[in-house]
């Protein structure tokens, strides 16, 4: 079993990610007490059933009171807010980190205010997940084999960089640095774009406006596909438009691919289409999946 990393680690936010984490940390020994932030008490109580917590508090100050280790495991839009009210609650050299989907907004909300309390902000992203939602879906082996991005910025303690990094490899993550701007553009393209179409295709083929037999006939390539779309609106609202940027340029750029593939049908082109569809073929077989999954639901 791994050493144990922390004295006591809190984690803010009572969902999936929060309660995989605490699970997680408790199971495998890496924190010798775990709290759990929630924001209503029949919350705290399901993260207490759960085991995802030693004890849990809808007390801000009180759960953050003596941790050396706090992660904010709520929506992207949050987190700023969050590390503004819990700053002066902090012990001073306390290693604060986030599961968010968004890096640059984040680092710019959160860095400041945590770092002037005395304490270290260090952001991260596990890129794992699924589409329910809450703490009953938490799983201690959630980040087994998943890539955490961890995202040092100049102003970042490299002691605390290296205590995030121990973090999510002790719950079995595979660990990448990486600035929050690279981070951004690649996640627009490989997590947030892939939802964004899940979504659209979910609200265009199952368009109450559609002949009833329309949704009869979707079959396994259609549940595959739209699977993520079970997602949390609000969360993914929250991350399409703080990586706003970064979305319309992913969102742009697939929408060349299928003018591409368009025209080629258009003009009644099978070598075209052939030669489009072949090169997508062979770019996904060639790729081997790096993690189990980017989160589609809501962490808090």
């Amino acid at each position: 079993m791994p050493p144990v990393l922390f004295r006591h680690a809190s984690t803010l936010g009572g969902g999936l990610l929060g309660g995989s984490l605490g699970l997680a940390l408790r199971r495998r020994g890496l924190a010798a007490r775990v709290t759990g932030f929630v924001r209503r008490a029949d919350a705290a109580a399901r993260v207490l059933a759960a085991g995802a917590a030693d004890d849990a508090t809808t007390d801000l100050a009180a759960a953050v009171r003596g941790a050396d280790l706090v992660v904010l495991c709520t929506p992207v839009a949050d987190i700023g807010p969050l590390a503004r009210a819990l700053a002066p609650q902090l012990t001073p050299g306390a290693v604060v980190t986030d599961v968010g989907s968004v890096k640059a907004t984040v680092i710019a909300a959160a860095e400041g205010p945590v770092q002037a309390a005395g304490a270290r902000f260090v952001g991260s992203h596990p890129m794992a997940g699924g589409e329910k939602t809450g703490v009953r879906a938490a799983r201690a082996e959630l980040f087994e084999g998943a890539v955490c991005l961890v995202t040092p910025t100049p102003a970042t303690d490299p002691a605390a960089a290296e205590a995030v990094r121990k973090l999510w490899r002790g719950v079995g993550a595979r660990v990448v640095d990486l600035d929050a701007d690279t981070h951004d553009a690649l996640v627009a393209r490989t997590s947030h774009l892939p939802h964004a179409l899940a979504f659209a295709l979910a609200r265009y083929v199952l368009d109450p406006a559609a002949p009833p037999l329309q949704r009869t006939l979707c079959a396994t390539g259609f549940r595959d596909t739209t699977r993520i779309a079970a997602g949390s609106p609000p969360m993914w609202r929250d991350i399409l438009l703080g990586n706003r940027a970064h979305v319309l340029a992913a969102l742009d750029g697939l929408g060349a691919q299928l003018a591409a593939l368009r025209a080629a049908v258009a003009a009644d082109d099978a070598a075209a289409v052939e030669a489009f569809l072949t090169e997508a073929s062979t770019l996904r077989s060639a790729w081997n999946p790096p993690c189990t999954g980017e989160s589609s639901a809501s962490p808090a």
